[in-house]
């Protein structure tokens, strides 16, 4: 009886690790992208010929969004009949180590994006170090991915 209450039970946990991860790597996503919008339409009143320029931290944010996507749908294609418990945790700490590590780096994505394109506006030198700063806060998200994926690569495997 123990077998079949699992077994019941079990697809809940992968569901929510299939939506926690989308959901916050989408919150992530969204509030990197209107913190980093921010800074530059700010920045564009007074210098427009840089706001092509700045839409680096627009892209890097967005990109979060997708790495949710892609451990959603590795999940989603996961969960089939027999699943265990372990899957379903397996499932919903994959989501939960993606989600919540772009959610983390869509926050230091908006606040180094505002300030990164308001501070090149000043002085053009500062472009290359915010682009840097960028790339170490969108590692942040690389990292959830890659566990996210191990994590998920271990569902099955407790048959």
């Amino acid at each position: 009886m123990q077998a079949a209450s699992d077994s019941a039970v079990a697809p809940f946990f992968g569901f929510m690790g299939a939506s926690s991860a989308l959901v916050f790597s989408c919150f992530g996503a969204a509030y990197g992208t209107a913190k980093a919008g921010v800074g530059i339409a700010s920045m564009g009143v007074l210098r427009p010929e840089l706001v092509m320029k700045s839409i680096v931290p627009i892209v890097m944010a967005g990109v979060l969004g997708i790495y949710g996507l892609i451990i959603s749908v590795i999940i989603s294609t996961g969960i089939n009949a027999p699943y265990m418990l372990f899957d379903g945790y397996a499932h919903l700490a994959a989501g939960l180590a993606c989600g919540l590590a772009g959610l983390a780096a869509g926050m230091a994505i908006g606040i180094v994006g505002d300030a990164g394109v308001r501070a090149n506006a000043q002085q053009p030198k500062l472009f290359v170090g915010m682009i840097l700063i960028l790339i170490f806060a969108e590692a942040l998200a690389l990292y959830g991915l890659i566990v996210g994926i191990i994590l998920a690569s271990k569902a099955g495997q407790s048959k």
